[in-house]
C-alpha cells in the first residue's frame, strides 16, 4: 500500500491544515505554562510544526514494517513504545536547537522551554497516538476497499459463469432441433436441406463469434433472428409468416447476446408446430421511459386439445439471464389470450 496521504493531494493538504490548528493550540498551551506570550513563541510553534508534520509523514514506513504478517500484538506494542519515545526525543531536541540557532541573543526563549516542557513531552505522546491511529484508521480503510473489490470481482466471476451456463443450455437446444429438421429435409426436399444448412451455418457463426457475456446491439440480435426464422421458413414454408414493427431509435440499445432467440423458438415450438393454420410471429419494439419494451407474439391453435408440454427451459433461462444482467431491473411478462400468445421484455436502455 502507497503513503496514504503523500499519494493523496486532498489529504495532504488536510494534514497540513490540522497542524497548523495543532500548533496554535500548542502555543496557547506553552503561554499559558509560561504565564505570559512572548514572541519567541512563533517561531517555536513553527519550527515545532514542521519538525513532527515530517516524522508524522515518515512514521508511516515503520508502522507498516511493525504490522506486518507474522509480528505478535506484545512484540508491535513493543516496537511502537520504542517509535514513540524515539519521536518525541527527536523532535523536542531538534526542536530545541533549531529555535535557540534562529533566535537573536538576550531572547526569553529558555525560560519559555523550561517552563513549557513537561507539556511537551505530553503534547509529543498525544500526537504520536493521534499518528497511529489514523494510520490505523486509513489502513483498516484500505483492507475494507480491498475486500469490497475481492468480493466485487468474485460475484461478476460468479455471474458470469451462470450466464455462460445458461447460455450452453440454449445453444445445444436450438442446435438438435435444427439438425432433426435437416434430417427430415434431406428425405423430402434435399435443396432445402442445403439451403438450411447453410442458413444454420451463418447462425451458428454468430453464436460461436459471441463466447462471452459483452453485450450486443439490438440490431446485431435482430439480423441473427432474421436468419434463424429463414431457418425455420425454410422447413414450414408458407405456415409461418413474420412481421416487425421496430422503433429505429433502438436499434442501438445493448443486451445480453442470444437473449431474444428462445423465445422464437418457444413461438415455433408452441405456435406453428401444433398448428395446421399460418402462424404469424409479430415482434415490435419501443422505447419509452428509460425501458426497451421487446413484444414478441404469436397465434396458435386454440383446437388443440392436447397441446404438448415444453420443460420451459427457454423461458426459465430468458428470464434468470435478465435477472443476473440487469441485477432485477430487467423483467419479463407472459400472456396468453384469445389464441395469442405474448412475451413481453421490458430491458433497460442504460447498463
Amino acid at each position: 500500500m502507497k503513503h496514504p496521504i503523500l499519494n493523496n493531494r486532498t489529504r495532504l493538504i488536510i494534514w497540513w491544515m490540522a497542524w497548523l490548528l495543532i500548533t496554535a493550540g500548542q502555543i496557547l498551551l506553552y503561554c499559558f505554562a509560561y504565564g505570559s506570550f512572548t514572541k519567541t513563541a512563533i517561531p517555536d510553534g513553527i519550527v515545532s510544526l514542521a519538525i513532527y508534520a515530517g516524522i508524522g509523514l515518515s512514521l508511516w514506513y515503520p508502522f507498516k514494517f511493525f504490522n506486518a504478517s507474522g509480528n505478535k500484538n506484545m512484540q508491535v506494542t513493543g516496537n511502537f513504545i520504542l517509535s514513540g519515545v524515539m519521536s518525541v526525543t527527536l523532535w523536542i531536541l531538534v526542536n530545541k536547537l533549531l529555535v535557540s540557532a534562529i533566535l537573536p541573543e538576550g531572547n526569553d526563549y529558555q525560560d519559555y522551554w523550561n517552563s513549557s516542557f513537561p507539556y511537551r513531552i505530553g503534547t509529543g505522546v498525544f500526537i504520536f497516538g493521534i499518528i497511529i491511529l489514523v494510520y490505523y484508521l486509513f489502513e483498516s480503510l484500505q483492507t475494507l476497499s480491498d475486500k469490497k473489490a475481492r468480493e466485487a470481482k468474485l460475484e461478476s466471476l460468479v455471474k458470469e459463469t451462470e450466464l455462460k451456463l445458461l447460455r450452453s443450455q440454449i445453444n445445444p437446444h436450438f442446435l438438435f432441433n435444427s439438425l432433426n429438421s435437416v434430417s427430415s429435409l434431406t428425405i423430402t426436399d434435399p435443396e432445402k436441406a442445403r439451403d438450411m444448412v447453410i442458413k444454420l451455418s451463418d447462425f451458428m457463426r454468430y453464436a460461436l463469434s459471441k463466447k462471452d457475456e459483452q453485450p450486443v446491439s439490438l440490431r446485431s440480435e435482430l439480423e441473427n433472428l432474421r436468419l434463424y426464422l429463414e431457418i425455420e421458413k425454410v422447413r414450414f414454408g408458407d405456415r409461418l409468416s413474420t412481421e416487425e414493427n421496430i422503433d429505429a431509435e433502438c436499434l442501438d440499445v445493448k443486451m445480453p447476446v442470444m437473449i431474444l432467440q428462445p423465445l422464437y423458438e418457444n413461438a415455433i415450438k408452441h405456435g406453428v408446430y401444433e398448428s395446421t393454420e399460418r402462424v404469424n410471429i409479430r415482434t415490435s419494439v419501443k422505447c419509452r421511459n428509460g425501458f426497451l419494451e421487446i413484444v414478441i407474439s404469436n397465434n396458435y391453435d386454440q383446437t388443440v386439445t392436447t397441446p404438448s408440454k415444453g420443460t420451459g427451459t427457454g423461458l426459465m433461462n430468458v428470464s434468470k439471464r435478465l435477472d443476473i444482467f440487469y441485477s432485477k431491473r430487467a423483467s419479463m411478462k407472459t400472456t396468453k389470450e384469445n389464441g395469442i400468445y405474448t412475451v413481453s421484455l421490458f430491458i433497460p436502455t442504460e447498463l
